[in-house]
């Protein structure tokens, strides 16, 4: 059973910002979480990621946030992208509870309370995922892309909980994150890989603002690299544990049409569906050639499933990482009610 989030940990929510070129948003934002926060009994620390800003971001940011200890800023040497720089927030971060925002002001931390405290409530949610509903963006450029890269995200990933997987506001359980690495452009798959782990997901309006200063870092050129990692994501959330599954199914498949194009060249040697009814040899038919190959893909395709499995196998034993994840662990003792424990 889930514990409160005020009992859980010395730090009870980390709030995680990468940042990238936003020398004029780090300062009103930082005043806005501290004030926000502060309102709050809950203990925090704020995570700024600098990913290798070419400008004034992490000056302004040190000199606003002064000797704040609950501000900390890691600084990248170069651009690593927006997943590097939340999976960096993620490891440094102390909390119970895990909140990535933006930090171009869009996101509104007046969200974050609310956030939080829908994590804490009798539904035992693990995460607690942001929608924009009334999104302040440009339509053609910004939302009309992300409609439909949400629909088919939804599909491909069965994470019908959200409609808006690339909103950063999230309130996350730290234990649901404390075995996922982040890679490419994943960071707006994490509730979906969380949910493949086992994770109860729900979501929660926010509010989102137009951006006011600065530039922003997406546009359409970033759709290739999503589809991309979605490909990713769709076969590790399915074949993971079991890549002889996914290749498998892909060798019958050419071994089927293997045996279809070799059955059509031995009807069409005896003169059926062919022009005039004239017989096609098999030695001049190019359907046995066909035939052959789509064999040796067959072939090829179960030794590439079967060297998968073992790469499944090598992932799994070198990092000590276990094909399952225990939410729950029951112990009984005689004359006794059932003691109830948490498992990671």
């Amino acid at each position: 059973m889930n514990q409160p989030i005020q009992s859980s940990s010395k730090i009870d929510i980390s709030i995680v910002i990468p940042l990238y070129n936003e020398e004029d948003n780090v300062q009103p934002l930082y005043r806005e979480i501290a004030e926000v926060m502060d309102a709050q009994t809950l203990r925090y620390e704020v995570i700024f990621i600098d990913d290798g800003s070419r400008d004034q971001t992490v000056a302004k940011l040190r000199d606003v946030s002064g000797t704040d200890p609950r501000v900390t800023i890691i600084e990248f040497t170069k651009n690593f992208g927006q997943t590097a720089s939340t999976a960096a927030g993620i490891d440094q971060a102390r909390g119970s509870v895990i909140v990535p925002m933006d930090g171009d002001m869009q996101n509104d931390p007046h969200d974050i309370p609310a956030l939080v405290a829908k994590l804490d409530d009798d539904s035992g949610w693990d995460i607690v995922s942001g929608w924009r509903k009334n999104r302040q963006d440009k339509l053609l450029s910004r939302r009309l892309p992300s409609i439909l890269a949400n629909r088919l995200i939804k599909k491909l990933t069965w994470t019908t909980e959200i409609h808006d997987f690339g909103c950063s506001m999230k309130a996350y359980r730290r234990e649901v994150l404390e075995d996922v690495r982040l890679y490419g452009e994943m960071h707006r798959f994490l509730p979906a890989i969380c949910k493949w782990r086992g994770a109860r997901i729900t979501e929660q309006v926010v509010n989102h603002r137009a951006r006011t200063a600065g530039v922003s870092k997406y546009g359409l050129k970033r759709t290739f690299k999503v589809l991309l990692d979605l490909l990713t994501v769709k076969f590790l959330g399915d074949y993971l544990a079991k890549p002889i599954y996914f290749f498998g199914k892909v060798a019958m498949m050419s071994l089927v049409i293997s045996f279809l194009s070799l059955t059509w060249a031995i009807i069409q040697k005896f003169g059926y569906i062919t022009e005039h009814g004239q017989p096609v040899m098999l030695n001049r038919n190019v359907l046995v050639l066909f035939a052959m190959m789509t064999f040796l893909m067959s072939v090829i395709f179960l030794m590439i499933g079967i060297l998968a499995e073992l790469m499944s196998r090598i992932y799994h034993e070198s990092q000590d990482r276990k094909p399952y994840k225990i939410r729950n662990t029951y112990l009984s003792t005689p004359g006794s009610h059932a003691d109830e424990t948490n498992a990671a």
